[in-house]
């Protein structure tokens, strides 16, 4: 049976029967896998504390033939959500990414790139500063996905857009000019559109907050964030239940 030990993060888990645990991983090497945990609920030598949603750990496990589930026998914590301060919406932006990669990502599929996007992405997710790396998971997931539309030209005349603002609709996979606008059909700004190509050239780092650069305010490119969850949404074919959390919080 080979034995591994890699780079996860840890997506959730839920019991199986008395202390068990399911869990679900999405390692660095292998995709999204899932493992059950025995005596994971109460193993401290084991699994103390790196089984809560998005901890980065070592995971060891076994897998055995012929059986989708994995044995995790090992969890070392590398990096962990709970030692930095956590309030409401720090907690919804963790639960936004793990819902995504949970529903986004089919099991045993390796993503590097997006390994790579949820490490940085957690990295810049504090207390009182969630918008811009939420925003900036919101618009690569579905862009690394192949999910994310042009945002350069009109879906419908292929008018181009830049420099000018652009509207998006629930049901239209694109964006579109004016003329061809839906009623019902919500703003994109030219400021927003524009900030889209700077986190599809930038990484997540270069829009942390400084001393002269305050955290984003949850108005700050909120129209971006909404049409990338409208993405996301349309091609899960479900409205993300996190994501919900987020609009009340005002993003």
């Amino acid at each position: 049976m080979p034995a591994h030990r890699i780079e996860s993060i840890v997506l959730k888990s839920w019991p199986l029967h008395e202390a068990d645990l399911v869990v679900s991983l999405f390692t660095r090497e292998a995709g999204k896998i899932k493992g059950i945990a025995k005596s994971g609920a109460k193993s401290r030598r084991r699994f103390g504390g790196a089984l809560e949603p998005m901890t980065h750990v070592l995971a060891s496990y076994v897998e055995k033939p012929r059986q989708e589930l994995v044995r995790l026998d090992a969890c070392e914590i590398v990096t962990s959500p709970l030692s930095d301060p956590m309030d409401y919406a720090r907690a919804a932006a963790l639960a936004f990414y793990t819902e995504v990669l949970e529903e986004a990502l089919p099991d045993h599929d390796p993503q590097e790139v997006i390994f790579r996007l949820v490490l940085s992405v957690l990295a810049h997710t504090r207390q009182g500063a969630i918008w811009m790396p939420v925003t900036y998971f919101a618009l690569w997931m579905p862009r690394l996905l192949g999910w994310l539309p042009d945002l350069t030209h009109c879906a419908v005349c292929d008018e181009p857009l830049t420099g000018r603002a652009a509207f998006f609709h629930s049901e239209v996979d694109g964006l579109l000019c004016e003329t061809h606008r839906r009623p019902g059909a919500r703003i994109l700004s030219a400021e927003s559109l524009a900030l889209a190509q700077q986190f599809f050239r930038k990484p997540v780092a270069a829009f942390a907050p400084t001393a002269e650069l305050p955290p984003w305010p949850p108005a700050r490119a909120a129209d971006l964030r909404r049409f990338a969850l409208i993405t996301l949404e349309r091609h899960l074919e479900r409205r993300l239940h996190s994501a919900d959390a987020l609009r009340r919080l005002g993003g």
